[in-house]
């Protein structure tokens, strides 16, 4: 099996300087439905959100302003997409419960809540080519969670991709059917979005955190890269 790459290109750190994504891969991990304590682990996460912050102050708050000023330099209105740790948020604050969906799904957004980053994860059992976070060219195919209908993105659009087909439209907007990850998920990519006035310097705690979690609830091994200006391209190969 030929070795499978993951990179960034290099005009997504030229427009946003300070920027870094984390990754966080796991391999050999047994998902499926999260166990009574980690879900009373997201619900405690839900619940210290609401003792932060409130809906009313919820976009002036450094994390979460910070990508909705990205989205709208790209020409999307923050009313309109979400940033998806905006929308996540939002949801905690107005008292909805997030649903637990599996352990892994579970553990990217208690990490989310956690350090108000967006943070979630994409199946690596069936890639068969190498995956990137760049501008789109338009020409590339999208069909969101949830729905059949085939979608393209605008020109310059940043998506997260496995060759023509999307993983992630908008950076850090919404997902596809492509790479999810479900119940009988065996190996993982968490991405770790940090942009300032989230830093570089947070990430080996909080990937830290997370691979305790994925280790406690999944089991498996895993390892922390990331990806930034200096360093834009990793390997997905599972090493010893």
């Amino acid at each position: 099996m030929k070795e499978l790459f993951y990179s960034i290109d290099s005009k997504i750190f030229t427009m946003f300087p300070g920027y870094v994504r984390g990754v966080v891969l796991a391999y050999e991990v047994k998902n499926g439905p999260s166990s009574p304590e980690l879900t009373a682990l997201l619900r405690s996460e839900e619940a210290a959100l609401r003792e932060r912050l409130t809906i009313d102050t919820l976009t002036e708050q450094p994390r979460i302003r910070a990508w909705r000023e990205a989205f709208r330099s790209l020409g999307m209105k923050p009313g309109e997409f979400r940033p998806s740790i905006e929308a996540m948020a939002r949801r905690a604050l107005h008292g909805d419960s997030i649903p637990s969906i599996n352990a892994l799904v579970d553990i990217g957004n208690i990490i989310s809540l956690r350090y108000l980053i967006p943070a979630g994860g994409h199946s690596l059992d069936g890639l068969t080519q190498d995956i990137s976070l760049r501008p789109a060219d338009g020409s590339e195919d999208f069909i969101a969670l949830g729905s059949d209908v085939l979608e393209h993105p605008n020109p310059g659009e940043i998506v997260f991709e496995e060759g023509k087909m999307i993983l992630t439209r908008r950076w850090v907007w919404r997902q596809s059917q492509h790479t999810l990850t479900l119940p009988e998920t065996h190996s993982v990519e968490m991405n770790i979005d940090l942009l300032p006035p989230a830093s570089a310097e947070e990430f080996p705690a909080i990937s830290k955190d997370m691979m305790d979690l994925i280790t406690l609830f999944c089991g498996g091994h895993s390892r922390s890269e990331i990806l930034s200006a200096q360093h834009h391209k990793i390997s997905l190969a599972s090493l010893p």
